[in-house]
């Protein structure tokens, strides 16, 4: 049925499921979905966030835009100190600076890239009682490769495959945050939750992050999402989208309690959004490889 992006992402939310797994193919209009879908549950979110960090957050999301916290300074006049910048926002500060997930991060990261490709964060200085600390800054990251010899390269430009997976990790160490404190009965003590700061969200909008990836990594990527999925016990609600054919069939085999569809744009520039419920599920997935 034609609809527009406004009328599927009310669907999405007014769906009780606790997955919503949507299949579509590039340029389709999967990112546009998610931002409409944000603003639909926030619409000033992004203006909350800024002033309160995640306090007032009812919906985390990842797509195209998160990526975009992240940009690269070539250094083209020495071309020699290359760096990923990172602007400044409340999911970095929260992971980095207030929880101290640096080494976790570089943990995911390497399971996904490769194990001698290392972040090193910048520092920064500070005064206490008249002398200068150094600090972790967290404002910029650049890459070395380890080669276990006390040997490093110099500063390498990663690829764009490998620049998703290291925007993936960060968010991925903060979604385990989340699911791990909302996972706490919201009766228990404030000393056992920790923090009140996720308390709001509700939503979680996963917008293909399996771009560049080989197929051994992104099955492990699919199978880890869907192990966090499953561990959660609040009333959060997943919509995750993918061009994938293989991510799919991953979480649509290891994630229950789904609703299943195809989304699709038509030629009047309206969209149209396909259940794919009960048996015929499995017969969709495999003839997305044909």
């Amino acid at each position: 049925m034609s609809e527009s992006l406004n009328e599927i992402a009310k669907k999405l939310k007014d769906n009780d499921k606790k997955v919503q797994l949507i299949y579509a193919f590039n340029g389709t209009g999967k990112t546009r979905l998610s931002r409409e879908f944000k603003n639909l549950v926030s619409p000033k979110d992004d203006e909350e966030v800024e002033e309160t960090g995640l306090l007032n957050k009812k919906i985390l999301y990842y797509n195209a835009f998160t990526e975009d916290l992240f940009y690269w300074d070539n250094d083209l006049e020495n071309d020699s100190y290359r760096k990923l910048i990172i602007r400044p926002n409340a999911f970095t500060k929260w992971i980095f600076e207030d929880q101290g997930q640096d080494g976790n991060v570089t943990d995911i990261f390497q399971r996904y890239a490769d194990q001698k490709l290392t972040p090193h964060f910048n520092a920064r200085y500070i005064k206490v009682d008249d002398r200068d600390i150094i600090v972790p800054a967290f404002s910029e990251v650049t890459f070395t490769y380890e080669r276990g010899n006390d040997e490093k390269s110099e500063n390498v430009k990663i690829s764009k495959g490998e620049e998703s997976c290291f925007v993936w990790s960060v968010f991925y160490s903060l979604l385990e945050q989340v699911i791990g404190v909302l996972s706490i009965d919201k009766d228990s003590i404030y000393e056992e939750r920790g923090t009140n700061q996720f308390d709001k969200i509700e939503y979680v909008f996963i917008d293909d992050p399996v771009s560049s990836l080989d197929d051994k990594h992104l099955i492990e990527l699919a199978v880890n999402l869907a192990e966090l999925i499953k561990l959660d016990k609040s009333e959060l609600k997943f919509v995750i989208t993918t061009h994938n054919p293989l991510f799919y069939n991953v979480l649509f085999n290891e994630v229950g309690n789904k609703f299943c569809y195809m989304f699709n744009k038509l030629e009047d520039g309206t969209y149209d959004l396909e259940a794919k419920d009960g048996d015929s599920n499995k017969s969709f997935s495999y003839h997305l490889y044909l």
